[in-house]
Protein backbone atom coordinates (compact mmCIF):
# COMPACT_ATOMS: atom_id res chain seq x y z
CA UNK A 1 0.00 0.00 0.00
CA UNK A 2 1.56 3.31 -1.31
CA UNK A 3 0.83 6.41 1.31
CA UNK A 4 0.49 9.78 -0.67
CA UNK A 5 1.18 12.93 1.65
CA UNK A 6 -0.64 16.23 0.67
CA UNK A 7 0.98 19.47 0.52
CA UNK A 8 -0.46 22.79 1.44
CA UNK A 9 -0.45 23.89 -2.21
CA UNK A 10 -3.12 20.37 -3.28
CA UNK A 11 -5.11 20.40 -0.13
CA UNK A 12 -8.20 22.18 -1.12
CA UNK A 13 -7.97 20.15 -4.30
CA UNK A 14 -9.02 17.09 -2.78
CA UNK A 15 -12.70 16.12 -2.14
CA UNK A 16 -11.93 14.64 1.52
CA UNK A 17 -10.53 18.37 2.65
CA UNK A 18 -13.68 20.10 0.74
CA UNK A 19 -16.11 18.11 2.63
CA UNK A 20 -15.11 18.09 6.13
CA UNK A 21 -16.08 21.15 6.56
CA UNK A 22 -19.94 21.50 8.41
CA UNK A 23 -20.69 24.95 6.27
CA UNK A 24 -19.53 22.95 2.64
CA UNK A 25 -21.27 19.80 3.18
CA UNK A 26 -24.38 22.24 3.71
CA UNK A 27 -23.82 23.88 1.00
CA UNK A 28 -23.74 20.95 -1.37
CA UNK A 29 -27.07 19.77 0.30
CA UNK A 30 -28.47 22.84 -0.91
CA UNK A 31 -27.13 22.55 -4.51
CA UNK A 32 -28.70 18.84 -4.78
CA UNK A 33 -31.73 20.81 -5.57
CA UNK A 34 -29.86 22.86 -8.37
CA UNK A 35 -27.63 25.19 -9.59
CA UNK A 36 -28.18 28.66 -6.82
CA UNK A 37 -26.68 32.15 -6.96
CA UNK A 38 -23.68 33.10 -4.05
CA UNK A 39 -26.58 35.06 -2.73
CA UNK A 40 -29.29 33.04 -2.32
CA UNK A 41 -26.82 29.84 -0.47
CA UNK A 42 -25.39 32.81 1.46
CA UNK A 43 -28.59 33.80 3.05
CA UNK A 44 -29.04 30.33 4.41
CA UNK A 45 -25.13 31.19 6.50
CA UNK A 46 -24.74 33.51 10.03
CA UNK A 47 -21.57 33.84 8.05
CA UNK A 48 -20.42 37.10 5.82
CA UNK A 49 -21.00 36.47 2.51
CA UNK A 50 -17.11 36.72 1.50
CA UNK A 51 -17.25 33.25 3.68
CA UNK A 52 -19.39 31.68 1.52
CA UNK A 53 -17.28 32.79 -1.34
CA UNK A 54 -14.19 31.10 0.37
CA UNK A 55 -16.03 28.15 1.02
CA UNK A 56 -17.20 27.79 -2.56
CA UNK A 57 -14.02 28.40 -3.54
CA UNK A 58 -12.59 25.56 -1.68
CA UNK A 59 -15.68 23.15 -3.40
CA UNK A 60 -14.36 25.01 -7.06
CA UNK A 61 -10.84 23.64 -6.15
CA UNK A 62 -11.97 20.04 -5.64
CA UNK A 63 -13.84 19.94 -8.56
CA UNK A 64 -17.50 19.35 -6.23
CA UNK A 65 -18.97 22.58 -8.12
CA UNK A 66 -18.74 24.70 -11.18
CA UNK A 67 -19.39 27.99 -11.69
CA UNK A 68 -21.44 30.20 -14.19
CA UNK A 69 -21.40 33.38 -13.97
CA UNK A 70 -24.39 35.56 -15.59
CA UNK A 71 -23.35 39.69 -15.72
CA UNK A 72 -22.21 40.37 -12.06
CA UNK A 73 -23.84 37.03 -10.29
CA UNK A 74 -22.37 33.77 -9.80
CA UNK A 75 -24.03 30.82 -10.06
CA UNK A 76 -22.96 27.64 -8.71
CA UNK A 77 -24.39 23.79 -9.62
CA UNK A 78 -22.95 20.60 -7.99
CA UNK A 79 -20.59 17.95 -9.48
CA UNK A 80 -21.59 15.05 -7.62
CA UNK A 81 -19.36 12.56 -9.81
CA UNK A 82 -15.85 14.42 -7.73
CA UNK A 83 -17.77 12.46 -4.71
CA UNK A 84 -17.13 9.28 -6.32
CA UNK A 85 -13.25 9.41 -4.75
CA UNK A 86 -15.00 9.44 -1.31
CA UNK A 87 -17.84 6.38 -2.08
CA UNK A 88 -15.13 4.34 -3.37
CA UNK A 89 -12.80 4.96 -0.09
CA UNK A 90 -15.96 4.86 2.41
CA UNK A 91 -16.80 1.26 0.29
CA UNK A 92 -14.16 0.08 1.30
CA UNK A 93 -15.33 -0.39 4.88
CA UNK A 94 -18.62 -1.82 4.07
CA UNK A 95 -17.71 -4.86 4.21
CA UNK A 96 -16.39 -4.70 7.84
CA UNK A 97 -19.41 -3.38 8.96
CA UNK A 98 -21.91 -5.61 7.22
CA UNK A 99 -20.09 -8.69 9.23
CA UNK A 100 -20.28 -6.97 12.39
CA UNK A 101 -24.01 -6.60 11.60
CA UNK A 102 -24.30 -9.80 10.91
CA UNK A 103 -22.69 -10.90 13.36
CA UNK A 104 -25.19 -8.52 15.69
CA UNK A 105 -27.91 -10.64 14.09
CA UNK A 106 -27.24 -13.94 14.87
CA UNK A 107 -26.52 -12.66 18.45
CA UNK A 108 -29.94 -11.65 18.80
CA UNK A 109 -31.68 -14.29 17.06
CA UNK A 110 -29.68 -16.70 19.52
CA UNK A 111 -30.60 -14.76 22.39
CA UNK A 112 -34.17 -14.06 21.60
CA UNK A 113 -36.66 -16.81 22.90
CA UNK A 114 -38.37 -18.96 19.78
CA UNK A 115 -41.29 -17.21 18.71
CA UNK A 116 -44.66 -18.57 20.46
CA UNK A 117 -42.98 -18.47 23.74
CA UNK A 118 -43.60 -16.15 26.63
CA UNK A 119 -40.89 -14.62 28.28
CA UNK A 120 -40.95 -15.26 32.32
CA UNK A 121 -43.36 -12.10 33.44
CA UNK A 122 -42.69 -11.47 37.45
Amino acid sequence: MQLVTKTVQNAEADPFTAIAHPVRRQILDMLRSGQQPVKQLASAFEVSRPAISQHLKVLLDAGLVSEKRTGREHYYRLQANRLQEVQDWVGQYEQFWNQKLDALGRYLEQTQPPTGEKEDQP
